[in-house]
């Protein structure tokens, strides 16, 4: 019997037109370029406007750039998987409503919730999928509008977030490339540090909830930025030690996009330099599920067959960890 890896075969990706950037964010609270710059890196960040516009839209539009690069028709698609914190309803899916927006009527498809790790949970998730030989092609989203949740009268919480949508199209390869390990974790202790406190079965919508601004995100940033900085890096090493890579073996970092300072923590603790880390929150801030993805959309053309590449995030849960592909694609041939 053949041995199958899952390797990604092409990226899409797509954002919204209107910017938010840090000028306009100074007009809503106290708060200026300069303070947001210093404590979370961010310049800009993209906004989804218009009636009826929601995490589906990023998501169709994610899946329509990456099936129109790769030259995949919708009926060959197998499986769709949406990594969102942000669906368009509790049900139904929002992977189903952007499966039908793409006209993918041959795949079957769902949700995967992790928070800000729900993309790096859905590599393994699909790895494993794929290497069972039953699915040739899973298209894996992160897609999230963040701004449904984000609470613009917190100067605290309001700079950080954006919208996006991101997704990539994993096959089946006999090759020495493609998804090679991960480590993933979970912790509750971060249960009551990071959340939306209403609009659950524990705490379902109410006029009580809606006046209490209960339906934003709630952080307790220092807590968060505390175990963000020790879990990524922590496994990020562990998973460089497991597959004897040093710093001079990884061709790219891609980190959760949360704030700079993590991530030139995590890089850091990695002996990386700079020029090997992925780092566009600047100008799309933290897109939770979609950043890792929104990064390989960025870099996807100075990608090469083979390079060794490092994943990791950090989210609510609290939900962290890493992985390890060996990139399957020259991305300079790509659309």
């Amino acid at each position: 019997m053949k041995k199958f890896n899952a390797v990604i075969t092409g990226v899409g990706s797509w954002v919204p037109d209107y910017i938010l950037d840090n000028q306009e964010i100074s007009t809503m609270v106290d708060t200026s370029d300069e303070w947001i710059m210093t404590r979370i890196g961010v310049k800009e960040r993209r906004i989804l406007k218009g009636e009826g516009a929601g995490t589906s839209t990023l998501a169709a539009n994610a899946i329509k750039n990456l099936l129109d690069k790769t030259g995949v028709k919708p009926d060959e698609i197998d499986l769709v998987i949406c990594a969102t914190s942000t669906p368009d309803h509790r049900f139904p899916s929002t992977a189903s409503i952007a499966a039908e927006k793409c006209g993918i009527k041959n795949a079957f498809s769902f949700d995967l919730s992790a928070a800000c790790c729900g993309f790096l949970y859905g590599m393994d998730v699909v790895a494993g999928f794929v290497r069972s030989g039953m699915y040739k092609k899973v298209i894996l989203i992160g897609a999230e509008k963040m701004s449904s949740m984000t609470d613009y009268t917190d100067r605290s919480t309001c700079p950080i977030f954006g919208d996006a949508g991101a997704a990539v199209l994993f096959e089946p390869t006999e090759e020495e490339v493609g998804y090679m390990d991960a480590t993933l974790h979970t912790d509750g202790i971060g249960y009551s540090h990071l959340m939306m406190k209403a609009g659950g079965s524990v705490l379902p919508a109410s006029h009580e909830t809606v006046d209490k601004g209960l339906h934003f995100i709630y952080q307790e940033g220092q807590v968060v930025f505390k175990y963000a900085v020790s879990k990524m890096s922590d496994a990020s090493v562990e998973i460089m030690k497991r597959n004897n890579l040093t710093k001079d073996d990884i061709s790219w970092f891609v980190p959760h996009q949360a704030n700079m300072r993590i991530i030139d923590a995590a890089a850091k603790r990695m002996g990386l330099s700079k020029d090997k880390v992925m780092i566009n929150i600047e100008h799309y801030g933290n897109t939770s599920a979609a950043t890792l993805p929104l990064c390989l959309a960025e870099w996807e053309p100075r990608l090469k067959k083979g390079d060794n590449i490092i994943f990791a995030a950090f989210g609510a849960g609290f939900t962290w960890g890493a992985s390890y592909m060996k990139w399957g694609y020259d991305g300079s041939e790509t659309k």
